[in-house]
């Protein structure tokens, strides 16, 4: 259970006193936040406790009082902790009474105890139940492996019920209950078989919620697809009082994967394997490689203990609406593996599939573990640094190469592109899927195979500033000056140059234009009123001079086409 203002009060080193809201005190605490400001809602996002000394608030005055409270409680604030001993000896009674009227759980806090201790007594309490929670979801995991092999999907069933304390339920194809547990719940899997059949017309894997009133005493039942193909192949219904909290829900995941081993055919074993690697490298990008190395278990969990490569491959006619994955906003499907793979031989992916084909077999006769995960239009692979598979992947894009560059026509649509990343480990999953997607950027642009990574990192940024954007940046940035300069008033484009490369020094710009430096100097004024910037400013200096570069670049190109 998370932290609650009970348990902060029974706390033996915080010495904390209620002084209101005594009958609340089992509220949850999400955190804790220390704010002097006379409203601090816009700042907060409720369940935290608010810690004050009243700095700036008239805590004797009871109007301001009362609205500051009605305030807090409207933001859903867990309680109100007050410092004594810094501002006021004691907690003024216009506090304590509104704090009372409304409902709102009101703490004294006694100068030897800092606001820091009562914070990480909080946070220590959350991480202990993150770490409860996490525990039991592996323990979960390996008791329903257990029934499952034991006893077939019923013993999973019945192991499941038990560890999300409600019930649970089996459909087959047809929407039919196959199984539940306990027995007494099969009435209530028969009363939802409607929604099953609407569940089973939607694209697998499909979820969805039924129930759930609490003023009708409802079970929330939670209906979850089973099957890697496009239509289900089966459902698992699991009911329960309350939304699932982290272990339960670390358990219905486990009893799904393993449900649809249990009823996929054999030819699914495979899709199965890749949505165990979604779920892997969701977890190793979304920061968490604990809980990807857990879930690996022996399938990928080799591939986790040492350095690897993370590679990204799509045909170069995939759209630029591709899904994408990683990152602060979005993540890998888990799902959906069959559709994806679909969509990778609708988007020219026959040598993406090939691609697959020469990676699992590396993998295969070396003995390596890889990861191979179908991302909307594109394919995410994890492989050993320096491997067989990695060496394999090298010599496939090399192959293509080849033969695109002795093919006369055009092949724009079939084209493979593949970006890889540095060696990274699990903790920097998330860098490593952006800098395999630099590196698949610049091969697409270069026209390339294969790029890595390394070869963008130690590059010249020069070449970069040909493309379209930045020179129309450039132009912009410069028009006004190249306009002065085309009616004959002055170089200042040139005296512009000059002074840049010369760092600013004033004698050795004006000895390279052949001008006195006075008139140098007069020039730079005209910059800086043409241009409305300050040339005292770096970002303004290093703009300039990067401008500069880009019209000096696509000049160097347009003379060389006409050569």
């Amino acid at each position: 259970m998370p932290p609650t203002l009970a348990s902060l009060v029974h706390h033996s080193t915080l010495k904390l006193t209620v002084r209101a809201g005594g009958d609340r005190l089992d509220t949850p605490v999400r955190w804790v936040h220390a704010s002097e400001l006379t409203d601090p809602v816009p700042y907060m996002e409720g369940g935290e406790l608010l810690l004050i000394t009243a700095l700036k608030l008239d805590a004797e005055d009871a109007d301001a009082m009362r609205r500051y409270v009605k305030r807090l409680v409207g933001a859903g604030v867990a309680g109100l902790g007050f410092a004594v001993g810094v501002h006021y000896e004691e907690i003024p009674g216009a506090l304590a009474d509104a704090a009372a009227e409304e409902g709102l759980p009101l703490l004294e806090v006694p100068r030897r105890t800092p606001f820091l201790a009562i914070s990480k007594a909080v946070s220590a309490a959350i991480a202990a139940d993150q770490y409860r929670a996490v525990t039991a979801g592996f323990a979960a995991q390996r008791e329903l492996t257990k029934q499952a092999l034991s006893d077939g999907p019923e013993g999973l069933l019945s192991a499941l019920a038990s560890q999300i304390d409600g019930w649970a339920a089996l459909y087959d194809a047809s929407g039919a209950v196959v199984a539940t547990a306990p027995e007494w719940a099969g009435r209530r899997a028969a009363r939802i078989t409607g929604d099953v059949e609407r569940l089973r017309e939607r694209a697998a894997p499909a979820s969805s919620v039924v129930g759930g009133d609490p003023a009708d005493d409802e079970d929330r039942i939670e209906l979850h697809s089973l099957g890697t193909g496009r239509r289900a192949r089966a459902a698992l219904a699991v009911g329960t009082a309350a939304a699932l909290g982290t272990a339960e829900r670390y358990a219905v995941h486990s009893a799904i994967a393993l449900l649809t081993l249990t009823t996929e055919r054999s030819r699914s074993l495979y899709a199965a394997e890749q949505r165990i690697g979604a779920a892997v490298l969701r977890m190793l990008l979304a920061g968490q490689p604990d809980h990807a190395r857990g879930v690996a278990g022996d399938l990928y969990g080799g591939l986790l203990d040492a350095p690897y490569r993370m590679m990204l491959a799509e045909a170069a006619s995939a759209s630029a609406g591709r899904a994408r994955a990683g990152g602060p906003d979005g993540e890998v499907d888990a799902s959906g593996v069959e559709a994806a793979a679909a969509v990778l031989a609708d988007a020219g992916g026959d040598l993406v599939a090939g691609l697959v084909e020469i990676v699992e077999s590396a993998a295969a006769r070396s003995g390596e573990a890889v990861l191979v995960v179908p991302d909307g239009e594109r394919l995410v692979v994890l492989a050993a640094d320096g491997g067989a598979v990695v060496a394999a992947c090298a010599r496939y894009a090399e192959t293509v190469g080849i033969a695109r560059s002795g093919s006369e026509q055009g092949t724009d649509e079939d084209e493979l592109v593949v970006g890889v990343s540095a060696p990274a480990g699990p903790i920097a999953a998330g860098a490593a899927y952006k800098q395999a997607e630099q590196a698949l950027s610049v091969a697409r642009r270069r026209g390339r195979v294969l790029v890595e990574h390394e070869e963008v990192a130690t590059g010249s940024v020069v070449p970069l500033l040909a493309d379209d954007a930045v020179r129309a940046f450039a132009d912009g940035l410069l028009r006004a000056l190249y306009e002065h300069d085309a009616t004959g008033r002055g170089d200042l484009v040139a005296s512009l140059r000059a002074w840049l490369s010369r760092h600013g020094q004033w004698d050795a710009a004006a000895a390279d234009l052949g001008v006195h430096r006075h008139t140098l100097r007069y020039r730079m004024r005209r910059v800086e009123e043409i241009l409305g910037r300050s040339l005292d400013d770096p970002d303004v200096r290093m703009e300039l001079w990067l401008a500069l570069k880009a019209t000096s670049a696509a000049t160097t190109v347009v003379g060389a086409g006409a050569e």
